[in-house]
């Protein structure tokens, strides 16, 4: 066993010490990239996802009102970091799940204060969930809508800074990629209704702060939706007036995907036809 592990396995360790226990958890937020095995040991050792958890809940009674302070915003995110990296890993994302692990970060994802704490309380919870929608697993897709985090991640969207709107809106994207993910979003008028008007206040953000990659994601969302024939219907009314004339030439230019898919939601939603995709799945919500 080399020096390194044992060193991670006393940091574990040191996790259930409360006088070592921030300290630990700084230490092995730095580590978690060097160890590619540091989910299995976070999930398997005795006490650890309780340690980790008490971090989570101890903060909740200063989110409202929003009392949050720099340094419980650091501590509490490098847990969110260790959950993270047990979210990304194959061998305990489904333990995580099965745990219902990502519910107790909803209330995270529900604040409205735009100061430097709660942002990177934002941007680190909604690391968690992007990790896991990374995986492209229908099991994640099917959580996420089962316990209503696309609202939430929407929330996220309208409330964040630039960099939470791109990890929110990288959420929904990879969520309306998946059949079951569209037809939710597209089966009803005020699904769909919360998620374009999400969309819409993304795209007049970009007249302020012009971010490629922001925009990137949500010229994939809208043409994603184009694929189900009442998502196609609702957007040729719906679609933001700056995708259609020139406004984010200069932002498109430089990417030939980008551009593609730009020209292909424009062309779609011109012609009113849906083509490209197998048919979506409509109806209610899958269940785990």
């Amino acid at each position: 066993m080399s020096t390194s592990q044992v060193l991670v396995e006393r940091l574990i360790l040191d996790l259930l010490d409360p006088k070592l226990k921030e300290h630990a958890l700084a230490e092995l937020r730095k580590k978690r990239e060097l160890f590619p095995d540091l989910a299995p040991m976070l999930w398997h050792s005795f006490g650890t996802i309780i340690a980790l958890l008490q971090e989570i809940i101890v903060v909740y009674p200063a989110l409202s009102p929003p009392t949050l302070s720099l340094p419980a915003s650091n501590r509490v995110c490098n847990a969110l970091a260790l959950l993270q990296c047990i979210a990304s890993h194959p061998e305990t994302r489904r333990h995580f799940l099965q745990a219902r692990i990502p519910l107790y970060l909803c209330a995270f994802l529900q604040t409205e204060s735009k100061t430097r704490p709660f942002e990177y309380l934002r941007l680190t919870t909604l690391g968690v969930i992007g990790a896991l929608v990374k995986a492209d697993d229908k099991e994640v897709i099917n959580f996420l809508l089962q316990y209503e985090f696309v609202p939430l991640c929407m929330h996220a969207m309208t409330t964040g800074s630039e960099l939470s709107k791109t990890v929110a809106t990288f959420v929904i994207e990879k969520i309306v990629l998946d059949d079951v993910g569209l037809g939710y979003i597209c089966a009803t008028a005020d699904r769909f209704f919360a998620v374009g008007t999400a969309l819409a206040s993304m795209v007049t953000s970009l007249d302020d702060k012009p971010s490629p990659r922001l925009l990137k994601h949500i010229i994939h969302c809208y043409l994603r939706i184009t694929e189900n024939p009442r998502g196609l219907e609702a957007l040729q009314t719906s679609l933001p007036i700056t995708l259609k004339d020139g406004t984010f030439n200069n932002l498109v230019k430089d990417d030939p995907t980008m551009q593609e898919w730009l020209q292909q939601l424009l062309v779609k939603v011109t012609s009113g036809k849906v083509g490209g995709w197998p048919p979506s799945v409509l109806g209610g919500l899958p269940k785990i």
